[in-house]
């Protein structure tokens, strides 16, 4: 994930920026926008509360819209947080059997 530094003065958090660029292997694959849960997120969160750690897919509730079907693919894990500098931090997943090397590593760098 990347975003753009801003003037000196601005000192906003690097996990509070409001727009990312988004990376997957080294090819630029999308955007994200920082935003506020909804209550469909709310809702997820609610039934993932009990999952500690896994992956799976949540079926969609059924809706009133013709053709509005589909799954939510997630990840439950465990991040250790690592800060590079005010412009950088890293978040690696940890594996819970304490193999070596992370299974995920998520940069957010200010550039």
């Amino acid at each position: 994930m990347e975003c753009d530094k801003r003037p000196e003065k601005d000192k906003t958090k690097l996990m509070e920026e409001p727009l990312w660029t988004m990376y997957c292997n080294g090819k630029k694959n999308g955007y994200g926008v920082r935003r506020e849960a909804t209550e469909e997120d709310l809702r997820v969160m609610e039934m993932l509360k009990a999952v500690s750690m896994g992956a799976g897919v949540i079926p969609q509730p059924p809706s009133e819209v013709e053709g509005a079907e589909g799954e939510m693919a997630y990840v439950r894990a465990h991040f250790e947080r690592v800060v590079g500098s005010r412009d950088s931090e890293t978040l690696y997943m940890v594996s819970p059997d304490g193999s070596s090397g992370p299974d995920l590593s998520i940069y957010f760098v200010r550039v």
